[in-house]
């Protein structure tokens, strides 16, 4: 198969190659997601093929409204709609019971749905369009660097896939947050660009975020988001003796830094938000710049660089002996 690279002014034709049965991978405001109608068993299955997914890995369906989501789950809380009305679109997940119509094939055998609208123009025209959701993890190889360029979908997906549409610029750049809504607490069972303090402030009562879990969702596993480059996680002080010793190597950083020779230094912003946009494009570019490790400077261990610290550290490798 020969991957089509479609103009943002190609809409109809991401529609139309949907309506086949085929995958597209699509922009959003975090990463590209590959999606495939919701509605066919076999783009679903399709999609796992693609990526080497496990099949029991549930998928999130995106949506372009609250309006829209009753089509996938059932009995939606009051407390979902108020925050839809606050963060949709954009990157907070939703977990609903699912109704009875939707395949298990998304939800992993569970009894419940992942849904979000992402707040991308270009991706909220194609859903307006189908008339019905797509099911649209990540838009790369299984366990590896998401992507948020169309060029580092073609990395690993290239051959594999009917298309990718070019939707430009991303904002966030990393992915949403996941929030449990089928049960009497709310519970964030992946952090992201939504942290709890937002989502309590909206609710105006407590949300839990356990620091790890065993639930079956999106990004939940010891290995994920790993750029082909072996990465390790280090203090400055550990990088700054690293620089002096080791060549062939980049080091990511957000403190002032002096490297030596044969060290390629990529200074990260200093602030979430900043930082979580560049994550995952300076990991693809370091990939492509053919260095033997990367050493990236560890994060303030604090509620807002929780999601961050959440994709480093299943993203980084063990320290060889």
């Amino acid at each position: 198969m020969q991957t089509r690279l479609l103009h943002s002014t190609e809409a109809d034709v991401a529609v139309s190659i949907l309506r086949q049965g085929e995958l597209v991978a699509l922009p959003t405001e975090t990463v590209y997601g590959l999606a495939g109608d919701a509605s066919n068993d076999k783009a679903i299955q399709k999609i796992f093929t693609a990526k080497g997914r496990p099949p029991d890995h549930p998928l999130i369906v995106h949506v372009h409204s609250m309006e829209a989501a009753g089509e996938w789950a059932d009995d939606i809380p009051a407390q979902a709609m108020v925050l839809a009305k606050k963060f949709w679109p954009g990157p907070l997940t939703m977990i609903f019971r699912k109704r009875k119509s939707v395949s298990p094939l998304i939800t992993g055998g569970l009894d419940t749905i992942a849904l979000r609208a992402p707040d991308h123009p270009l991706t909220l025209d194609i859903l307006r369009k189908l008339g019905t959701g797509v099911a649209a993890p990540s838009a790369n190889a299984h366990k590896k660097t998401s992507p948020t360029q169309a060029e580092h979908v073609l990395r690993t997906l290239s051959g594999k896939i009917a298309a990718v549409i070019d939707g430009g610029d991303y904002r966030v750049g990393i992915e949403s947050t996941i929030l449990d809504m089928s049960g009497e607490t709310p519970v964030i069972l992946r952090p992201g660009a939504i942290t709890a303090a937002m989502i309590e402030q909206v609710l105006g009562s407590p949300v839990l975020q356990p620091r790890a879990h065993d639930e079956k969702v999106a990004g939940n596993m010891p290995e994920h988001y790993r750029p082909e480059t072996p990465l390790y996680l280090k203090s400055r002080q550990e990088l700054e003796a690293i620089a002096r010793e080791k060549r062939r190597i980049a080091i990511m950083h957000y403190s002032d830094l002096v490297t030596g020779d044969g060290v390629a230094s990529y200074r990260m912003p200093a602030d979430k938000p900043g930082y979580a946009s560049q994550l995952y494009a300076t990991l693809h570019r370091i990939d492509a710049a053919g260095v033997d490790a990367i050493y990236l400077e560890t994060l303030p261990d604090t509620p807002l660089w929780a999601d961050i610290i959440d994709r480093l550290r299943k993203a980084s490798t063990a320290e060889p002996a």
